[in-house]
């Protein structure tokens, strides 16, 4: 199972808002930080608003911040607002499928990666706060948080 971009910076703004000292954000400031497009970022903080995950306000001193607690915040739940689809193979459109067992199989895959997810919420991945709060302090980015790449390669939206 592979996240795609959307999902991985999706958490990227989670972790950064969790182990923020002051938990607010702006867009500027994470897309510089992990040399990002503000456009695209844009697009994941709006998805993540419309979520409930964080609440936004415009203007000056606008910004964002978390909606919940990070330990309201399930990575499961994340994940599935995130993904628009998370079949792990296209069997709708295989000939076989009617008679293959993969496609149950997968979907037994799926629902325990999800399961796995469920269990840890947004505290759990940053338990670490002093640690990230370091690693934050030494980005080259102007108010940087987070950076580098996630520990997973995601795939192209």
């Amino acid at each position: 199972m592979q996240l795609t971009r959307h999902t991985d910076y999706a958490l990227r703004v989670l972790i950064h808002l969790a182990a923020s000292p002051d938990g607010r954000a702006t867009i500027a400031q994470i897309a510089d930080a992990y040399g990002l497009s503000r456009n695209h970022l844009m697009k994941v903080v709006h998805g993540l608003a419309q979520g409930g995950f964080i609440a936004t306000q415009r203007g000056r001193g606008g910004g964002f911040s978390l909606a919940r607690a990070p330990e309201e915040i399930s990575i499961g739940a994340v994940v599935r607002h995130s993904e628009p689809d998370m079949r792990m193979a296209d069997c709708a459109t295989c000939p076989i499928s009617p008679s293959c067992g993969l496609t149950g199989i997968l979907a037994q895959a799926a629902a325990a990666f999800l399961a796995v997810l469920d269990r840890h919420s947004l505290r759990d991945a940053t338990r670490d706060r002093a640690g990230l709060a370091a690693i934050i302090a030494a980005l080259p980015g102007p108010d940087a948080l987070v950076s580098g790449d996630a520990p997973c390669a995601p795939r192209s939206d």
